[in-house]
């Protein structure tokens, strides 16, 4: 007998990707894929369960199909398929993981969780040390939004585990994913024309190719290899780090820096259109910045990313085609206007 493996936001575009590749896993018997809304992409050959994990339900999946791994990717900033607003959010994430730790506690054929994490609950303050590492405590609690849905579901992954010491538990804290399919806010960001930026700040970020979220996702939800412990929170992210200046030099979009509360009541305006999902927590992101330590990612997990932070930039850059201006006259324009201001 192989192992049973349930998938939740199985829909979404990362949830199917890492379905079809589950199938093959030769150790793999089985693939639940559980979602509230059908997929509109194949699954192969997983049993599709259109099921809502906020639901007592869940509980009866698990045990009908005697369910040893679980790999929960329903924790996302996104509205559900079906619509709905940060409510909605909001209980499909903290609800929903609830919901679903409280039916692992009482599976008794439940070995493995996997949970989808954000580098988010770091936070982004001004204060903050130059590389986060899993131990370190953010100088800010985000207040707010989807980072603050992350840190609600961390800890009550963390009561679960102390609950169920039996059970192998992984938090995979992905820095912003990023690729030619993605469909994140960020994404949404650096495919603006003109991208409003805070005036005065130039933050770092880190990048995660979607292909290599899909690999450390197989990984962590398989047996360990030698040397190798699949078990614990591990910050996953490219190597190395881009400047925002940086970012659109390559996109070839211009930016239009602004005054802080400028560029929050722009971010207001935009969600308000619904162009873009310009949130505060993105805000403060683009202001200061993040960066966090992979050591624990190479040397427990054993997992070594194929894309940098610039590689994988540069695919999802390619995916987006030609900005405003060429990359390069851009480029030259913000280093002749930098080396005026100096």
């Amino acid at each position: 007998m192989g192992k049973v493996v349930l998938v939740t936001g199985a829909a979404r575009q990362l949830g199917s990707r890492f379905v079809r590749r589950i199938q093959r896993d030769p150790d793999v018997e089985r693939v639940i894929a559980v979602d509230t809304e059908e997929p509109d992409r194949r699954l192969g050959s997983a049993v599709f369960l259109q099921a809502d994990i906020r639901q007592p339900s869940i509980a009866r999946i698990l045990a009908e199909h005697a369910v040893d791994t679980v790999v929960h990717l329903a924790v996302t900033g996104s509205p559900p398929l079906g619509g709905g607003g940060r409510t909605s959010v909001k209980e499909a994430n903290v609800i929903g993981t609830m919901q679903l730790l409280g039916a692992c506690q009482k599976s008794p054929t439940v070995r493995r969780l996997v949970v989808k994490s954000t580098t988010s609950v770091y936070g982004a303050a001004p204060r903050d040390p130059a590389v986060f590492t899993e131990t370190t405590q953010p100088k800010a609690l985000p207040g707010g939004g989807f980072a603050k849905d992350a840190v609600e579901v961390e800890g009550y992954v963390r009561g679960f585990a102390r609950r169920r010491p039996d059970v192998a538990v992984c938090v995979l804290r992905f820095a912003n994913i990023l690729g030619p399919r993605a469909d994140s806010a960020l994404a949404e960001f650096f495919s603006m024309p003109v991208m409003p930026t805070v005036l005065g700040y130039d933050p770092r970020l880190q990048f995660v190719h979607e292909d290599d979220v899909v690999d450390v996702l197989e990984l962590a939800s398989g047996e360990p290899r030698r040397g190798t412990l699949n078990s614990g929170t591990f910050n996953i992210a490219g190597d190395g780090v881009l400047l925002l200046s940086q970012c659109s030099r390559r996109l070839g979009r211009p930016t239009v820096p602004l005054l802080l509360p400028a560029v929050t009541w722009v971010g207001q305006a935009l969600r308000t259109v619904g162009f873009a999902d310009f949130s505060p927590e993105q805000i403060r992101l683009l202001t200061h910045g993040r960066v966090v330590q992979t050591t624990q990612m190479r040397e427990v997990l054993g997992f070594e990313p194929s894309y940098t932070t610039a590689e994988t930039f540069a695919d999802f850059a390619r995916s987006r085609g030609p900005g405003l201006l060429p990359p390069e006259a851009l480029g030259r324009t913000v280093d002749r206007l930098r080396g005026a201001l100096l």
